[in-house]
């Protein structure tokens, strides 16, 4: 399985999207990583299904949006009519999780379940088989610029097991803090998915965006 870069908004300057938006395209970025919330979940608030709208007329890049949100369920039909590919829902929120997961697969999206570093992997043991994606947060949700948590490393690994024992489908993604540092580390214990915010929008974008694919093309995997 391939790696995917998905640049996260997060981190980006909302004065400067379309531009982004520009490189993406230029650059072949398959996946857009939009986090959004409801202040409530966590204290932020960043985009809102009218942005999330707009943005789509600025590429074909898949949506993938990251639900840290109280309600859930109440975001998923807005955003299937906002043009979004995929949505990945919190475990940490999701009441009837099952249910959740199902509604976003009938309406042809691709489903994904995050997990807060301190919550295990037992909590996706009966839903495994419905998902697309397991996002593994490697910071607290909430806000961008964070560092690593480096035992995010040993519950990547043990996911990966799961998934090849199992011979599930699912995309393993990570979150947050990651770094041409540590990139190769999540890339090895078994992350194709891999979400980047700061590291990329912090200076220039496009060379940015080179670095990183240059470090994913060296491994062997």
């Amino acid at each position: 399985m391939k790696v995917t870069i998905s640049p996260s908004l997060l981190s980006a300057n909302i004065y400067n999207l379309e531009k982004d938006f520009e490189i993406f395209n230029e650059k072949g970025v398959e996946v857009i990583h939009i986090d959004l919330m409801d202040g409530h979940y966590v204290p932020n608030i960043t985009f809102g299904i009218y942005q999330i709208e707009a943005l789509r007329k600025l590429t074909k890049a898949e949506f993938d949006v990251h639900l840290m949100v109280t309600d859930p369920d109440m975001f998923i039909m807005p955003l299937f009519d906002a043009g979004v590919n995929a949505i990945t829902v919190h475990a940490e929120s999701s009441l009837h999780m099952y249910k959740t997961l199902v509604t976003i697969k009938e309406l042809g999206m691709k489903t994904g379940v995050a997990l807060n570093p301190a919550t295990s992997l037992g909590a996706l043991e009966h839903v495994f088989h419905l998902l697309d994606r397991v996002l593994i947060m490697s910071v607290e949700p909430g806000f961008g610029g964070q560092f690593f948590l480096h035992n995010s490393l040993d519950k990547i690994a043990k996911l990966n097991k799961i998934k090849q024992e199992n011979n599930y489908d699912f995309t393993i993604q990570v979150d947050g803090g990651i770094t041409a540092d540590n990139i190769e580390e999540v890339i090895k214990v078994g992350a194709r998915d891999i979400v980047i915010g700061s590291s990329l929008f912090k200076g220039d974008l496009s060379e940015n965006i080179n670095k990183f694919w240059k470090i994913i093309e060296k491994l062997e995997i």
